[in-house]
């Protein structure tokens, strides 16, 4: 973390934990804040109107460079160290809507898939040093309004260290954020002590099935982040064992509770996959579908996710009405992205089941195949998603039990591994990891 010099606050350390929500939620909000000022955290939940109206957020470009500032002036007026974002998408055919405003990259990985993708770190990447000086980091170091711009020899210079620890609940209505401010509370006040918290289930396979590569990747992940969580009984739902067949296999392990739940293999914004060993074979893991068999009530474990997209919470049943462009048409049904919500956000937002936090990537998840570095380790563990996946274990068995620190310090752990300006999957790795969740979670509860 890069400890900055801030300026001297008048109201220093006034708050701990910034909310800030759509107006017509600010009340459904205030039943957290009690919870969470029980517990010590001093609370403050703020209306986008509010914030936008603030003359801190006055200079802002557009909204979501608005809510930046807000949280810029947070930090230094009231001390906040955690900020939540309350709201997804909620339609729209011609342009989205966003109930809270989110921000889009540029940067065009080359894949043909996309040149964009969702990045929370925005609102957390506060701070730069800008000759010698502390300055605020827009995104958009060459001004021409393109934020995160990497196209080329177009490319914004960028911080990208978390300031605040940054989680956001992507919900599209009263009742989810409803449903997900009962879990949070029952599991904060529940889950400390019980039996169930010290299971972990991992979920894998061979990635990369390919029979010269020796290493099946997802298992690879899953035995690496094991390795940390030694007072944990391993539940292992794995193809080279026979154990993953299919959802069912996930649901029962599901159901059953467990503090910790990480898949690694395949997805899309509706289902996560992965092959059997050396087999170009799907096996389904879990999908939106069977999410609505999960019974887990009280039980809920947090979850990591490595897959392509999982976490792609822009999707919208609405995409199935652009019709006027037929092959752009056919690609958001191909890609899954006519969905109603995407896999990441549903799993935490299901009533009295699923997850209680999830973590995962809003584009392209890319991992490492091989052992090209020629060390005793899989590169799968050393790089890219594989090494978010697994040092967020990692930092958990440190000693580190709120989600939103850890999220963040595996961030920073990555950004001080690999030079993540000079390669762009590395940039783009650490900008696409989002936590769906609110960030001051206590995982185990009080």
């Amino acid at each position: 973390k890069i400890d900055y010099s801030l300026p001297e606050k008048t109201f220093a350390s006034t708050y701990d934990f910034l909310i800030i929500s759509p107006d017509a939620w600010v009340s459904e909000l205030s039943l957290l804040k009690e919870h969470k000022e029980s517990k010590g955290i001093r609370t403050i939940v703020v209306g986008l109107n509010e914030v936008y109206a603030h003359p801190s957020a006055r200079k802002g470009r557009d909204d979501a460079e608005k809510v930046k500032y807000f949280i810029k002036n947070a930090i230094e007026e009231w001390g906040i160290k955690y900020v939540m974002l309350v709201g997804g998408r909620q339609g729209g055919i011609f342009n989205e809507r966003w109930l809270m405003p989110v921000r889009y990259t540029n940067l065009d990985d080359r894949s043909g898939w996309e040149t964009g993708y969702l990045s929370d770190l925005y609102f957390a990447d506060i701070y730069k040093y800008e000759n010698g000086s502390i300055a605020f980091e827009d995104w958009d170091s060459n001004g021409n309004g393109i934020y995160a711009e990497w196209k080329g020899m177009k490319k914004d210079k960028l911080d990208l260290v978390p300031d605040v620890y940054v989680g956001r609940l992507a919900c599209k209505n009263k009742m989810e954020l409803r449903d997900v401010i009962n879990k949070i509370i029952e599991y904060e006040n529940n889950a400390k002590g019980k039996d169930w918290f010290n299971k972990m289930i991992v979920v894998g396979g061979d990635s990369w099935p390919n029979p010269s590569d020796p290493y099946y990747e997802g298992e690879e992940e899953n035995k690496a982040a094991l390795a940390y969580m030694k007072d944990f009984e391993a539940i292992k739902l794995w193809t080279s064992l026979g154990t993953l067949t299919g959802p069912q296999d996930v649901i029962n392990a599901i159901n059953g509770g467990a503090g910790f739940l990480f898949f690694d293999g395949h997805g899309n914004p509706m289902n996560w996959a992965t092959h059997p060993p050396h087999s170009e074979e799907w096996i389904d893991g879990l999908g939106l579908r069977d999410m609505n068999k999960l019974e887990n009530k009280g039980m809920y474990p947090v979850c990591v996710v490595g897959g392509c997209h999982n976490s792609q919470f822009n999707v919208s049943i609405v995409n199935l009405f652009k019709i006027w462009n037929i092959k752009e048409w056919y690609s958001y049904i191909y890609k899954g992205e006519t969905a109603y919500e995407c896999w990441g956000w549903k799993i935490v937002r299901i009533k009295d089941g699923g997850a209680i936090a999830s973590l995962g990537y809003t584009g392209l998840d890319y991992f490492a195949i091989g052992n090209e570095d020629g060390d005793d380790l899989p590169d799968c563990i050393q790089y890219y998603s594989g090494f978010l996946n697994v040092n967020f274990f990692k930092e958990y068995a440190s000693g580190e039990d709120i989600i939103g620190v850890i999220h963040a310090n595996t961030l920073i752990s990555y950004i001080n591994t690999h030079n993540v300006m000079k390669d762009e999957f590395h940039c783009k790795t650490v900008q696409e990891w989002v936590l769906l969740g609110d960030p001051t979670l206590k995982i185990g509860g009080y």
